[in-house]
């Protein structure tokens, strides 16, 4: 996975934020719908930790929990919403959405739904 090009040195916190849940729910469908096995709240954590390691960040393991947690809540939303093969496809273009080079229009709406999400913990 292309993370790097995701996180970029002018991304804001909460923009950094509502891109871990998008690329981690992304991550979630994908295993999915290969290995039939859903990641752990804690191993999305961990991954979330490599990832921000590669571009010198982090978060605290609380935090980055959180944002498991909802990035979790949104791909299992997907996954029992979408029939397999529409899930599939979804994951892909969730996948190649990571790469900023990348237009869709079905990434676009689930930043808004990550965005979303982000904005009802900080509520909560």
């Amino acid at each position: 996975m292309s993370w790097e090009k995701v996180v970029q040195p002018s991304i804001t916190e909460r923009g950094l934020r509502v891109a871990l849940i998008f690329a981690l729910a992304a991550e979630r469908l994908s295993l999915y719908y290969e290995h039939s096995q859903w990641l752990s709240e804690t191993q999305g954590a961990t991954l979330a930790a490599d990832w921000l390691a590669r571009s010198k960040r982090t978060l605290p393991l609380a935090e980055r929990r959180q944002l498991s947690a909802l990035s979790d809540q949104l791909a299992r939303q997907i996954g029992d919403a979408l029939s397999r093969e529409a899930g599939m496809f979804t994951a892909h273009e969730m996948m190649e959405s990571l790469d900023p080079n990348h237009q869709s229009e079905i990434a676009g709406a689930l930043l808004q739904e990550c965005e979303r999400l982000l904005d009802s913990i900080a509520l909560g």
